[in-house]
């Protein structure tokens, strides 16, 4: 697809559908000619949420699967269904367009197969519609499933819609006069109870339509994750470690309530810690220090001991899907085992950079229980140095250990768990 027009912009989102479906990359990853171009986004998004759905409605209308070199023809069909089914495109302007892509491919004989499957699909749409299709890879449906017998419905649906857009206000601005410029500018949104400095929009807009963005007013982050800094409770005499930090939305609101702290922002990925210098930058904070290193190992480590650890753990990122639809496509059951065993690891490893009487907060951005709570009981049961601290919020559900966010209207899935670092001697008079 080297040289297709990159001024249309079904074309565009086609060759970014076909790099996740067929190249096996990251949404992230894919570069769009025009960054505003919302109607190419909202095609690739939509389209790849649907994937599993809109896959097996083409697939069953196919005579035959199409050539290995021909598999774009396929994607694209794909992005007629969805337009048919999910958007709010006329059907006959999805079926014009899309025909007419396979000409910008130079495909000419595929025009015919393309206007007679997407006709196909619109005729029966509502039937089609009708069908429960939770649009998730079969391992992941059997998996939640198991993991949530009472809730998958929800997860399921909530995965395929687009999530909400949340900002953190920045303490320096009272809240109640930040939502107030926000409807001055044009934009609505509701406080949260659970999570004082966040702010929902009504509906998603540029950063930069944002009131005093460049200048700190505000970072863009899920209200869940927002709930880091709060658990932890940084006071301005502590050493604080934020692993796996980047971009930096934790560590910044952990120098929000804590300026006189000191905070290590810890990330293995140089090109990542780059945003964790930006977003210090546009918060003018001077207690956060960068460093570049990997968290199951010590190499980095001056050796001095930290009050605090935030480990918000490499994970599956299953709560998040409707943000990274393409989670769906790239994430393989044996991705599980090796993230379990990585993140057993790591907080093995950070465990042991923990004063006596510090405070280990565990976060994943994930609903698998063995991310979760299974893995934070494998480790209270393996390390006799370490207890529960029990998380008292009206937020998610109590679980065994921690709490536990479904993807909602408001929250993107999240694992919380707390847990302190014993003395010496209370350890050993718990084992008397």
């Amino acid at each position: 697809m080297q040289n297709i027009n990159k001024s249309n912009t079904r074309v565009v989102a086609l060759e970014a559908i076909c790099s996740v479906i067929l190249e096996k990359k990251s949404l992230s990853a894919f570069v769009y000619p025009d960054p505003d171009d919302a109607l190419a986004k909202s095609l690739v998004f939509g389209t790849i949420r649907f994937y599993h759905q809109l896959n097996d409605i083409v697939t069953d209308l196919l005579d035959h699967s199409l050539k290995k070199e021909d598999l774009d023809i396929h994607c694209l069909m794909l992005l007629g269904a969805y337009q048919i089914l999910h958007s709010n495109v006329a059907s006959h302007a999805s079926v014009f367009e899309t025909v007419n892509v396979a000409i910008d491919l130079d495909k000419d004989w595929a025009k015919g197969l393309i206007n007679a499957i997407l006709r196909q699909i619109d005729r029966n749409k509502e039937k089609l519609l009708a069908q429960t299709h939770y649009s998730h890879p079969t391992w992941m449906v059997k998996k939640i499933k198991q993991n949530y017998p009472n809730d998958f419905e929800q997860i399921f649906s909530q995965n395929n819609i687009q999530a909400p857009m949340t900002i953190r206000v920045h303490p320096k601005y009272p809240i109640a006069d930040y939502r107030q410029s926000l409807d001055q500018a044009g934009i609505t949104s509701k406080p949260l109870n659970v999570a004082p400095q966040a702010l929902v929009l009504d509906k998603p807009v540029s950063v930069y339509d944002l009131p005093d963005f460049e200048t700190g007013s505000c970072y863009v982050q899920d209200a869940s994750p927002q709930l880091s800094a709060s658990l932890l409770d940084p006071q301005n005499t502590d050493l604080i470690l934020d692993a796996c930090s980047a971009p930096g939305g934790k560590s910044t609101h952990l120098s929000e309530l804590a300026p006189e702290s000191n905070i290590i922002a810890l990330d293995s990925d140089e090109q990542r810690l780059e945003r964790v210098k930006q977003n210090v930058q546009r918060f003018n904070i001077n207690n956060i220090e960068i460093i570049q290193g990997n968290a199951q190992q010590q190499d980095w480590w001056n050796g001095k001991h930290f009050d605090k650890i935030l480990l918000d753990a490499p994970c599956s990122a299953t709560g998040v899907i409707r943000r990274h639809p393409d989670i769906k496509l790239l994430r393989k059951p044996k991705d599980i085992t090796a993230l379990v065993e990585l993140q057993a690891q790591i907080l093995d490893n950070l465990w042991q950079m923990l004063k006596p009487g510090g405070t280990l907060l565990y976060a994943t951005c994930s609903i698998l229980k063995a991310e979760n709570e299974f893995q934070i009981a494998d480790f209270l049961y393996s390390h006799d140095d370490a207890s529960e601290i029990k998380i008292d919020l009206d937020w998610g559900i109590k679980t065994v250990i921690g709490r536990q966010q479904l993807p909602d209207a408001e929250f993107d899935g999240f694992y919380y768990a707390l847990i302190t670092k014993n003395n010496k001697k209370n350890v050993e008079n718990r084992n008397s």
